[in-house]
C-alpha cells in the first residue's frame, strides 16, 4: 500500500481532495490532502508575511512529523512549485513527484512569474492576496471546464479563498536534489501526442519534462480532474505508484 500527500492548486485547500483522498482510502493506501497556510480552513493565517518557505514548511512538515516514507507527493496546477522544493528539502521521504495538470518551477523562479506577474499584482486585495478567478472568466481564458457540473462549479466558487501573494511571488531556492526523483505528469489538458509535438518544439515548460525520470499520463478532463473525474484520477494515482 502507498503513501499519498495531495497538495491543491490555487484558492483550494484539503476540502478539494475529498473524493479521491475517500477513494484511496477505500482501497487500502494513506492519504494526507494539504491546506497551505492562509487558504481554505486554514485561511485565518493569511498574512503579507507569508513566504515560499511557509508552504514548503507546510507539507516538509506534514511529512516529517507524521513520520512518512516513500511517500507519492501530488500537486496539482499551482503547487507544482512547492510541491517541487518540498521534494528538493527532503528527497530521502518521496518516492514520486506527481504533477497534476502542473510541472516544476526552475531555480529562481517564482510561480507567479509563469502566470504574469504585472497581471496578478494589479488584481492583488489588500495588497497581499490574489482573489479567486471566476471558473468561466478561466473557461474563456482557454483553461478546460470539460466535466464539471453547475453545482461542482457552484461549489468550488463557494468555497475557493484569495491566495496568499508571497509565497507565489518569490522565487525558489533549490538544490537540485529533487532532479531524479522519479516524476509522473498526469495532463488534462494536452494529449500525449500533443505534448510530444511541443517537446520537439522545444516548448520551454514541457521540454523540461524530459528525461528517465519522467512519465506522461493522459486524464482528460477539466483542469480540475479530482473533481470531474476522481475515481479515475485515484486509479491513475494508484497506478504511477507501482510505476519503476
Amino acid at each position: 500500500m502507498s503513501t499519498y500527500v495531495l497538495v491543491p492548486g490555487f484558492w483550494l485547500g484539503a476540502w478539494a481532495w475529498k473524493d479521491v483522498v475517500a477513494d484511496l482510502r477505500a482501497t487500502g493506501h494513506t492519504a494526507y490532502p494539504v491546506s497551505l497556510t492562509g487558504l481554505a480552513d486554514r485561511a485565518h493565517l493569511a498574512s503579507p508575511a507569508l513566504t515560499p518557505d511557509d508552504h514548503i514548511a507546510d507539507i516538509v512538515n506534514l511529512i516529517t512529523y507524521e513520520d512518512l516514507h516513500d511517500v507519492i507527493l501530488v500537486g496539482h496546477s499551482g503547487s507544482g512549485g512547492v510541491v517541487t522544493a518540498a521534494a528538493d528539502r527532503i528527497p530521502e521521504r518521496v518516492a514520486r513527484i506527481v504533477y497534476v495538470d502542473s510541472g516544476p518551477v526552475p531555480d529562481g523562479v517564482a510561480q507567479i512569474d509563469l502566470a504574469g506577474r504585472e497581471d496578478v499584482e494589479a488584481a492583488l486585495v489588500d495588497g497581499f492576496r490574489l482573489p479567486f478567478v471566476p471558473l468561466e472568466i478561466q473557461g474563456q481564458a482557454g483553461t478546460s471546464l470539460d466535466g464539471l457540473t453547475r453545482e461542482t462549479m457552484d461549489l468550488i466558487t463557494a468555497r475557493a479563498t484569495a491566495h496568499p501573494y508571497g509565497p507565489i511571488s518569490r522565487p525558489f531556492a533549490l538544490t537540485g536534489a529533487w532532479d531524479k526523483l522519479p516524476k509522473t505528469l498526469v495532463s488534462c489538458q494536452f494529449s500525449t501526442a500533443e505534448i510530444a509535438e511541443l517537446r520537439a518544439q522545444g516548448h520551454p515548460y514541457f521540454a523540461a519534462m524530459a528525461g528517465p525520470e519522467w512519465e506522461i499520463r493522459e486524464l482528460s478532463t477539466s483542469h480540475w480532474p479530482m473533481f470531474s473525474r476522481p475515481a479515475d484520477l485515484s486509479a491513475l494515482l494508484r497506478a504511477v505508484a507501482f510505476t519503476k
